[in-house]
């Protein structure tokens, strides 16, 4: 590396790290980001799926992603919610559709496959004038001195930054390198994932049903074919993966063919433990975290990665203003609104997700009464479902502009650099 102090330094190259790259190398920003995957090594199959709602999906279009991304990604077109753990009034359910985020012609999101998403987004960072990646490379520490970060990489590489940008996941050495503490509990629940073909259409609604043990969700797939979620008790999910294609099969039918109709697994299967984790703080000096390395969230309603792409579009726009009037765009008081706009906010969302898990996943006769009229609430009164569905779609209009349909500020090429 050069002895030159580069504008932005980005540890991870997963959706958040290159999307946030796009994003700030379209204000002219020069842009380093550091990769952990060794581009010459056989890719690991990744199956994952992710619920990318309207206004992830507009932010993804402003960094330039293509529309080629939709040929492999199906439209969300209403999210349903079942109480199965209660028969009082029956079994109150919610429906949002795409009618209730009020945009003529717009999903309330699409469910987009891990690995195309990846793909898609390597190669638009790739034709990137101003970004340069670093991979195979690990983050290993920082020194922090005025004006500056001096990052440490594992091959012995230091680069010098205005900003440095952990979007490095849960475990975040970004985090842990700026001492910032994380909060949370383990819920003592994994979760069952995999991809199942359906017998019935599914007309694009994601489905989620309550029981006592826990949430079991389907969501909508290309060729009716779903994304599914199951929590269990912490053991039973990894127990079933173990046992096999066929037994799990059995099981998923046994208990939710009733709900989803007869399913049959379609590739690989897996499991990972749920926890709820908050970083005490999003920022350190001339640094701030995104993502995962902020929250891990309830996936309810799969609002991790939205979370994480609302952190993306939040600190781009703080960012933007401050080159907009010729502020240092590393310092103190600009992070300090990036805080302010994600910390509360996201913070409550991951506590909110939490405190419908605990409501809904119990038999508890006390807190059936609450979710019925809170179900049926939500579902007879318009205005509070379209307010709940714009939530869930991030449509609404206290949003970042990148999430509204905005696009970047250019910075001038006559525009001086932003001193330490």
């Amino acid at each position: 590396m050069t002895n030159t102090v580069r504008d932005t330094v980005i540890i991870g190259a997963g959706p958040m790290g290159s999307t946030l790259a796009l994003g700030l190398a379209g204000l002219g920003l020069d842009i380093v980001l550091i990769d952990a995957r060794d581009p010459n090594a056989e890719k690991r199959p990744d199956g994952r799926n992710f619920a990318v709602v309207t206004g992830s999906w507009r932010l993804l279009k402003s960094a330039g992603v293509p529309d080629t991304l939709l040929h492999s990604s199906e439209p969300l077109m209403g999210l349903e919610a079942v109480d199965g753990g209660t028969h009082f009034f029956g079994a109150p359910s919610v429906l949002f559709k795409d009618d209730d985020i009020g945009e003529d012609g717009d999903p309330l999101g699409y469910m987009v496959m891990a690995e195309p998403l990846q793909a898609v987004l390597d190669e638009t960072v790739a034709k990137a004038a101003n970004i340069e990646v670093i991979a195979p490379a690990l983050f290993t520490g920082l020194e922090s001195e005025p004006g500056l970060n001096r990052i440490h990489l594992k091959d012995g590489c230091t680069i010098e930054t205005r900003l440095l940008i952990g979007c490095d996941g849960v475990k975040s050495p970004v985090r842990n390198a700026l001492g910032i503490a994380t909060e949370g509990r383990d819920y003592k629940t994994s979760v069952f994932t995999a991809n199942v073909q359906l017998s019935q259409p599914h007309f694009g609604i994601a489905r989620q049903l309550f029981t006592p043990e826990g949430p079991f969700a389907t969501l909508p797939l290309q060729g009716d074919r779903a994304n599914l979620a199951w929590y269990m008790k912490r053991g039973a999910a990894e127990a079933l993966v173990a046992m096999g294609k066929e037994a799990a099969e059995a099981e998923l039918n046994a208990r939710f063919a009733e709900f989803a109709g007869e399913m049959s697994i379609d590739g690989e299967a897996g499991s990972y433990p749920l926890i709820l984790q908050l970083a005490r703080s999003l920022t350190g000096p001339r640094a701030a975290l995104v993502g995962d390395a902020v929250r891990r969230v309830n996936p309810l309603a799969g609002q991790g990665l939205n979370q994480g792409m609302r952190d993306v579009a939040a600190l781009i726009e703080v960012i933007e203003d401050a080159m907009r009037v010729g502020l240092d765009f590393g310092s103190e008081g600009v992070l300090q609104r990036y805080s302010q706009a994600r910390h509360f906010e996201g913070h409550s969302s991951a506590l909110a997700l939490d405190g419908i898990d605990r409501l809904f996943s119990n038999d508890l006769m006390l807190t059936k009464p609450a979710r019925t009229l809170g179900l049926l609430a939500a579902d007879g009164v318009r205005p509070l479902r379209r307010f709940l569905a714009r939530m869930a779609s991030a449509t609404g209009t206290d949003l970042p502009k990148l999430m509204r349909g905005g696009v970047f500020f250019p910075r001038p090429p006559s525009s001086p650099p932003n001193s330490p």
